[in-house]
């Protein structure tokens, strides 16, 4: 299965985001996908509470007691829900019919802090639109660099406060827009990545590798004995220094000023003539 069958043109589009119903983000682009050409159903399912680093996660299914609450976002009427659990159990509510209809576009985002790198793998904002992927669901993933680009995927409130969302989200609008307009024949999941400049000093845009690393990591993990308690311990994260990225990865691009643009795809098996011993194992084993 590729691609939903719209007869009419009519889309129904989710928007999600991992950040939870009440970040700016969200709020900024759900309006901008109110603004798109046509008439489109455009539905919220976010999380109630932030979801951050969630990846593609649904949580603990036979553990969950999930709730779906109304909701709204401001200056818009967009139909609006909050779930309580991360953006991948909110799209796969929307694809069982929590939200009605089926929908033919997920929208992830926007996240404050690029996804790039090893941060893609766990990103709740990009988690989303690959959890719509299994279900032959298309989605594009939105985020906005911050100075310093955050760490591992995530930003901090004191530096996402100036951010230029609306950069962000008129990028997103172009690329949805194309999207409704004239369908992929296969299912994909376009990761966007966009600097945090006003639109017109943006250098332009370039299709991005992923990238190995993020702009900056954490760099070690130290534990302190918490006091009165036997073998417990308070981690503290320190972080490392910020990378120099390949021009040609996404985290590269979006540092030179260039919206990275990248095509992700499900996760597949390769060979590897290196691992004969383990196979070798298993056959003597099974055999």
């Amino acid at each position: 299965m590729a691609v939903a069958d719209c007869q009419d043109g009519r889309m129904r589009i989710l928007v999600t985001n991992d950040d939870g119903i009440d970040s700016e983000g969200l709020h900024v682009l759900v309006r901008a996908m109110c603004r798109l050409d046509g008439d489109h159903d455009v539905v919220v399912g976010a999380p109630d509470r932030e979801f951050s680093g969630a990846g593609a996660a649904l949580g603990a299914l036979h553990l969950l007691e999930p709730e779906v609450v109304r909701a709204s976002i401001p200056d818009c009427d967009a139909e609006a829900w909050t779930v309580n659990g991360p953006p991948g159990l909110c799209v796969m509510f929307a694809r069982l019919g929590a939200f009605g209809a089926p929908f033919d576009l997920i929208v992830s985002g926007i996240n404050p802090g690029a996804n790039v790198g090893r941060a893609v793998y766990h990103s709740g904002t990009v988690g989303a639109c690959l959890t719509g992927r299994n279900g032959h669901v298309s989605g594009v993933a939105v985020s906005q660099s911050v100075h310093g680009m955050g760490v591992e995927g995530q930003a901090w409130d004191d530096v996402i406060k100036d951010l230029r969302w609306e950069t962000a989200a008129k990028v997103a609008k172009s690329v949805v827009q194309s999207l409704v307009d004239d369908m992929p024949t296969e299912t994909v999941v376009v990761n966007l990545n966009v600097p945090d400049l006003p639109l017109d000093e943006l250098k332009g845009w370039k299709h991005a590798q992923v990238g190995v690393r993020p702009p900056r990591t954490v760099a070690s993990a130290d534990l302190t004995p918490i006091e009165g308690r036997e073998e417990a311990y308070k981690v503290t994260m320190q972080w490392g220094e910020k990378a120099d990225l390949d021009p040609e990865t996404d985290g590269g691009m979006v540092e030179e000023g260039y919206v990275s643009v990248s095509y992700l795809t499900r996760l597949e098996h390769e060979d590897r003539p290196d691992m004969a011993h383990a196979d070798t194992g298993l056959d003597a084993l099974l055999s």
